[in-house]
């Protein structure tokens, strides 16, 4: 069955893209991908930069709880070093073993559909309908659903 937001294609993973991007948000579409997911859930989210930190650890947290593998990167990092903003969302995780940082979020959102395998989910969260990356003052080109249709080799 194909969930709302997802990208499919046979022999590769199911990719669902959803702007979640407050803990309720992320706890609720994680439990949603759960129900379509035979292998492992993956999510891949960061948080935004210069807005509430206190939901870092707690995104960190549900992440954890409800995923396999979890891969930590980066938002709309705006005026924030991206790795402070990571190291606030890994304060909430009590046993880093399955979760990866990595910093620039076409690299992980690539690396994560990459390893995925055919019956895995992979969501990425966070930015959803969004067609930009917010890095210091500059507005950047960026869609994770064009990123993710581009790696499974459908239109988006």
């Amino acid at each position: 069955m194909r969930a709302h937001g997802s990208v499919q294609r046979a022999g590769k993973p199911t990719v669902v893209v959803d702007y979640a991007h407050t803990p309720d948000a992320l706890e609720k579409a994680l439990q949603a991908a759960r129900l379509h997911c035979v292998g492992k859930l993956w999510c891949v989210f960061g948080c935004g930069g210069d807005r509430d930190k206190g939901k870092r650890p707690l995104m960190g947290a549900i992440a954890e709880e409800f995923s396999d593998i979890v891969v930590v990167t980066d938002d709309n990092p705006r005026t924030e070093e991206p790795r402070a903003i990571i190291n606030d969302i890994l304060a909430g995780m009590v046993d880093a073993g399955h979760v990866k940082v990595m910093e620039g979020r076409a690299e992980a959102v690539t690396n994560a559909i990459m390893q995925a395998k055919e019956n895995d989910v992979v969501l990425l969260a966070g930015k959803g309908h969004e067609d930009y990356q917010i890095v210091g003052n500059r507005r950047l080109d960026y869609s994770d659903r064009i990123t993710a249709a581009r790696l499974l080799g459908v239109v988006a």
